[in-house]
């Protein structure tokens, strides 16, 4: 049976121990994603269909690639036409809520869950987890690292490798460990992209 006084705390950001939570997403996210992550799911969707069910929200058209790896998967809720590359790695203890259009390169890893500063309160065991929450129309590069109450605005762009440890607007591209703004995203970059979309058009006959 679930601690609520613990569940509590944790959904709230405050010190808690994980070891007294006693939710059961666990155990079963952790069975759902093995099957997955050695099922031929190319082939055969049974097993992410499984998988599919251990999320909070989990559209028809999201798209993983084995492997994945949620540690409970229960507080996670997926927008539509949702990508993921391989390797996939989130430690869902408090809520991740991605937009729609969002698209992951592989190897990205979310956090929510973090560690005191002072060892002496560390080393109780206890911890704490903040959400995540991530717009619409964003697209992260491989190995992007998301760490605890961070937002992701709409319109984002985010470079291969980055970090990103606090908040991010709308309409920007960033980089870098700590990742910070590298510019907006203009209408220029819109005029360029449409013609590169009309030139494929016309090179397939559409």
């Amino acid at each position: 049976m679930t601690n609520k006084v613990e569940w509590d705390r944790m959904i709230a950001g405050e010190l808690y121990s994980p070891y007294r939570v006693n939710d059961h997403s666990f155990c079963r996210v952790h069975a759902a994603q093995k099957l997955f992550n050695e099922s031929e799911y190319w082939a055969d969707s049974s097993a992410f269909e499984e998988l599919k069910k251990c999320f909070r929200v989990a559209p028809d058209d999201m798209v993983l690639t084995a492997p994945v790896y949620f540690d409970h998967g229960d507080r996670v809720s997926f927008g539509n036409h949702f990508y993921a590359n391989t390797g996939l790695t989130i430690l869902d203890e408090n809520y991740v809520t991605f937009g729609d259009n969002v698209f992951l390169g592989p190897h990205v890893s979310i956090f929510t869950a973090g560690h005191p500063i002072d060892a002496d309160v560390r080393n109780l065991d206890l911890e704490y987890a903040k959400p995540v929450v991530i717009g619409n129309n964003v697209w992260m590069g491989g190995g992007v690292i998301i760490n605890p109450g961070v937002s992701i605005g709409d319109d984002v762009v985010i470079a291969s490798g980055s970090v990103v440890v606090k908040d991010v607007p709308s309409h920007v591209i960033i980089g870098g460990n700590p990742a910070h703004i590298i510019r907006e995203i203009t209408d220029n970059d819109r005029k360029l992209w449409q013609g590169q979309l009309n030139a494929y058009n016309e090179a397939i006959g559409s």
